[in-house]
Parts: C-alpha cells; structure tokens; sequence
C-alpha cells in the first residue's frame, strides 16, 4: 500500500535523530548533563503538547480537503523542521524545531484515516497491524543509521532526515493519490478541531466511548515504558548505552514481526474482541516479567510475551473505524493521536517518580520495577473495562435478537 511507505519513511527519518538529538541539547549546555536533561526533558514536553493540540485540526482538516494535502504539508513541515534543527545556532531554534515537529508528527491522523478509507472492513485490522510493523522497522533501522551518521558529525542525522522527508514528499507528492472522495468530505468546526472538543465527540459513539478508557491505560502503559526502560536497565543490570540500544532493536525486530505476520491470521481465527482481550492479557504478563526480572537474560525472555501484547492495538483500530462513517475518519484518528500525546506529556512524569522513588538501593519498600507494575495495573484496568464493554455489547445484540422474535 503506498501510504505504508510514506509512514515507513516518515518514521525512518524519526528514528535517525534519537541518538543525537540528546547529544545535540547538551552541546548547547556546555555538556552539563543535568542540565541538558532538563532542556531535553522541555523540548519532548514541546512536541508532545503540540501534536495534543493539533492532532485533531489535522484530522479534521483531513475530512474537509482530503488526506493528501495534510499528509503532503505535514511532510514538508517535518523537512522544514529536521533542517532547521540541523543548522540551529541556538537552543531556542530547537525549540521552533520542535514546535514545527510537533504539528507536523500529528499527520499521523491523516495517515490512518487514509488507511481506513481504501481498506475494507474485515481487513483493516491486518492493515493497522502493518503500519506496527512499518513503525517497527523505522525505530530499527533509523536509530542505528542515526548513529552511524552521528559519529561522523552530530548533526548529520538531521540533514538525512530532512532529505528523507523532501523525497517521502516527492513521493507523495507524484504517486499518492487521494482516498476521500469529495462527496464523503465534511465540514471543519471548532468543536471537532480542538482535542476537547474531539474527546467529547467520542459520547456520539457508545463503543468509542467504551473503549477509550482501554486505550487511554494502553497509550499511558507504553509511554511508562519508553520512559523507564534505559533508566532500569542501566540501574538494575548495569545495561550500557549499546546494550539498551541493542534491547531497543531487539523490541522493535520482535514488534514488527507480531504486527506484521500475527495479526491477520489471529484475528481471523479469534475475532477482533478476542484478541483484543488476548493482547491485553499478554501485555500485563509482560509488564510483571519485565518488573520481577532479576537477570539481563530475563528482559529478552519476556520480549516475546510483551510484544505479543501488540496484537490488541490492531483490532481495536479495526472496531473503531467501524464505528465512524468515511466523513470522520480523520477526526478519529487525530481524537486517538491526542490521547496518544497527552499520555506522553503525563506518563514521563508517572514514570520517573516511580522510578525515584522505589528503585534506590535505599528505598524502603524497595521495589526497582514499580514503574513496570503500575503500567501492568493499567493494562489490567483496561482489560476489564474492555471486558465490561464486551458483555455489555453482546447483552444488546441478545436483547435486540430477542425483540426481532
């Protein structure tokens, strides 16, 4: 499908700036590590509160125009935005960066909706599992060419992406055409550009509706992880920088191949529901494995549960889509990117408390993977709404074949 390749290589040119990107904050600091996390800490809050904000204008703007023209003009402000990080005299260029990045990394919602429109029904839920997939090969492949292209200069990676991003909107540009036709657009108001008022658009939507506490203690899951992982490792196994680099493609390897390969024959085999519930089960194994690993050895073992749990994410894409028609498609997605970055903003924060708090040697109770628990809690609290949902929705179909009688 050609849009996977525009995701594929919007994701590659995201992967090639995460090694240096840090590097690159603290060079402005005079290689003060404390405070160059700090700035580092300001500058992912910056990305993470405008794709919050703008996620569902895109998304909506997406319904009105169409997806191309938002999925071309956010790739030319990723292009806009790697290059100017790349030739920024000073921090606060970083800053416009990744403003720039922010706004333009929420075309994400364009990008599925598009998905959504040319893939039927029934197979939707495969299609999402290879844009995990495609997201799973990015963050292999662009962190490592990242680093090789960093050792030669810091912000060489910058440049790679800028031009990644010229061709990928060359590409689009040329190739990809449009997939909403002009008789399912809908108009653009205040109440669904805004991510309150798209939040509150879900109660239209009883299943949506249902569903958005799972996906919330997902979202909030996985961004206690991302933000944890490096520090407990190092903490608790003595991980260097290249053993949690290695861990990090080992993840995205075994990721990709659940998302790509697993999704289509078990959903066709246990159903959307079922493997929703399946997933999240497979999630809160994985989140108390990685807590109570005691060897290094025991953070590969447990990959192959965790990743497994990546099968719930493609098939309640799949229930969602159906729940919209063609004209909201891409307020949806943006509602979903939204929730998505607003567990960004708040997840690092959960995290790193936790982490603080009970991983030192010191601390009393010590626990060094509370930080793992509490997002396994999550995973738990949304396999049991997701469950309440389930009963609910088949209580309904009964009642309704009872009344046909």
């Amino acid at each position: 499908m050609l849009v996977m390749v525009v995701l594929l290589l919007d994701t590659l040119g995201i992967g090639v700036i995460l090694p240096v990107l840090p590097r690159l904050v603290a060079g402005f600091v005079h290689g003060d590590l404390a405070a160059g996390s700090r700035w580092y800490g300001l500058l992912s809050s910056t990305y993470s509160v405008m794709q919050f904000g703008f996620a569902p204008m895109l998304g909506a703007l997406s319904d009105r125009f169409g997806r191309r023209p938002v999925i071309l003009g956010s790739l030319a402000g990723a292009a806009m935005n790697y290059l100017l990080t790349a030739f920024a005299p000073t921090i606060g260029f970083l800053f416009i960066g990744r403003v720039l990045a922010g706004v333009s990394g929420a075309s994400f919602s364009a990008a599925t909706a598009y998905i959504a429109d040319v893939t039927p029904p029934e197979k939707r839920a495969q299609n999402f599992g290879l844009v995990g997939a495609a997201f799973g090969l990015g963050f292999i492949v662009g962190p490592a060419l990242g680093g090789l292209l960093g050792a030669i200069d810091l912000r060489a990676p910058f440049l790679f992406a800028a031009v990644l991003n010229g061709a990928n909107f060359a590409y689009g540009l040329f190739v990809l055409p449009e997939s909403l036709s002009r008789d399912l657009r809908c108009p653009v108001t205040f109440a669904n550009a805004n991510p309150i008022g798209a939040l509150a658009g879900l109660r239209r939507h009883p299943i949506l509706l249902g569903l958005s506490g799972t996906i919330l203690c997902g979202y909030l899951a996985q961004s206690i992880l991302q933000s944890v992982w490096a520090l407990h490792t190092q903490a608790r196994f003595g991980w260097t920088t290249l053993g949690v680099g290695l861990s990090l493609t080992a993840v995205g390897v075994v990721s990709a191949t659940v998302q790509g390969a697993l999704v289509r024959p078990v959903v066709g085999r246990l159903g959307e529901r079922q493997t929703i519930i399946v997933g999240l089960c497979f999630s809160v194994v994985g989140f108390v494995g990685f807590a109570a690993a005691s060897h290094a050895w025991m953070m590969y073992a447990i990959l192959v549960p965790f990743a497994l749990g990546g099968l719930a994410g493609p098939a309640t894409q799949a229930i969602l889509t159906r729940e919209v028609g063609a004209s909201e498609q891409g307020q949806l997605q943006g509602t979903l990117v939204s929730v998505m970055s607003a567990t960004s903003i708040v997840g690092p924060l959960l995290a790193t408390r936790l982490f603080a708090r009970f991983s030192p040697a010191t601390a009393v109770p010590y626990v060094p993977g509370a930080a793992f628990l509490a997002a396994a809690a999550l995973n738990l609290l949304g396999l049991a709404l997701a469950l309440r949902l389930f009963a609910r929705m088949r209580r309904a179909t009964s009642d309704n074949h009872s009344a046909g009688r």
